[in-house]
């Protein structure tokens, strides 16, 4: 198998899918490019992942030659092992470029991608541009295949990985308010401004005077900041002026324990509010971007919703705060309603309980329904 994947979150879908793949059929072999998670499966990398992962035009420009290299690269590896399938793994601006050469120097090569593009949402256009490339598609979310099978490729839900995820237990919860001198009555609240340079500066500043609003009406508030090594200099920056200082959390085991020990949380739009859900945690999203590419998403937008909770779960229980909204002054309120309403707390849980079900929890796990996936679209079994 020839396996791509350009990012952190896809290293980890591509590690899953290995295992999976290394249960189901033992004498599998992998190459192709992917990271430490990855890696550790045994896959031979081609080169660093880490040269893959940009993202936005100006990222983008000043590495174009080199990535049109490792495109090229990359899709000559494919045609020189002829393995059995070509699954890219997210990326798809890298992944479906590797495929499109790939398939010309082999038109009887299989082609996989691991994630859908989210076409329910924008750009539905999206998935006609794969379908001549791409054979089948693995899906994370419930309502995509029919999307992906509407523009001629053949698409499984495999469940998402969040349900794999380990989740604090209320001991750990309890243990992390301790060991950080938070009374188990205080209220918690965790500030999750993105995981990005450019959102945490962007979104950060909102996030910070919200919360500042919220604990003026309740000053025993205390914040927990979980972040990720490449922003956490940034998080600390932001928070420098509070009064109290908020906890700030990088390593895995803190994060888990901070999610599932917070009475609530204000998060940036995306997957975290799946990790929230995952423990329970009620939300308030907000979301903003520079003022050009709010006015295109805008007009391209085909949803009322952005928040993977409400359109897994079928409700709007989470309010969402984004673009124009996207205001101290609009979300101060918000939270601090949250914080005192038990019953949209309880909504709120009740739409995260049916969205970690219509995810997969409780079933067999992603990874290994991906390899399922993957094996049964092959015209014979793997030997490369």
């Amino acid at each position: 198998m020839f396996l791509i994947a350009g990012e952190a979150s896809g290293d980890k879908l591509g590690a899953a899918l290995m295992a999976g793949l290394k249960q189901l059929a033992p004498d599998v072999r992998f190459a192709g490019v992917g990271g430490p998670a990855m890696q550790a499966e045994g896959l031979q990398g081609l080169f660093p992942m880490e040269e893959l992962s940009v993202m936005g035009l100006m990222e983008v420009l000043p590495k174009y030659r080199a990535l049109k290299r490792r495109i090229a690269q990359t899709a000559q590896a494919v045609t020189d092992l002829a393995p059995d399938a070509l699954i890219g793994i997210d990326s798809p601006d890298f992944c479906l470029r590797v495929a499109g050469l790939a398939r010309k120097a082999n038109p009887g090569l299989r082609t996989m991608h691991y994630v859908a593009p989210s076409v329910w949402a924008w750009r539905p256009g999206r998935a006609a541009k794969m379908a001549p490339v791409i054979d089948h598609v693995l899906a994370l979310l419930p309502f995509e295949p029919p999307y992906m099978e509407a523009a001629g490729m053949t698409c499984d839900f495999v469940g998402h990985p969040v349900v794999a995820e380990p989740v604090a237990t209320p001991e750990q919860a309890a243990a992390f308010r301790a060991a950080h001198g938070i009374a188990p009555d205080a209220p918690l609240v965790l500030a999750l401004p993105g995981s990005r340079r450019g959102e945490v500066n962007r979104i950060g500043p909102t996030f910070d005077e919200a919360l500042m609003r919220v604990r003026d009406r309740v000053p025993e508030l205390r914040v927990v900041l979980p972040t990720v090594r490449g922003v956490a200099p940034l998080v600390r920056e932001m928070s420098a002026r509070w009064p109290v200082a908020p906890v700030i959390v990088e390593a895995p085991e803190d994060k888990r324990a901070a999610f599932a020990a917070a009475d609530l949380a204000l998060a940036a739009s995306g997957t975290v509010s799946l990790e929230l859900a995952a423990s329970a945690t009620p939300m308030v999203i907000a979301y903003d971007m520079a003022w050009l590419s709010r006015q295109i998403i805008a007009r391209m937008l085909r949803v009322d919703t952005v928040t993977l909770v409400n359109l897994v779960s079928e409700t709007r229980a989470i309010p969402e705060y984004l673009g124009r909204r996207c205001t101290p002054a609009l979300i101060a309120p918000a939270l601090l309603e949250l914080l005192e309403d038990d019953e949209a707390q309880a909504a709120q849980r009740e739409a995260m309980r049916l969205t970690m079900e219509r995810l997969g929890a409780g079933g067999e796990a992603p990874g290994l329904r991906a390899a399922r996936s993957v094996l049964a679209h092959l015209p014979g079994p793997p030997q490369a």
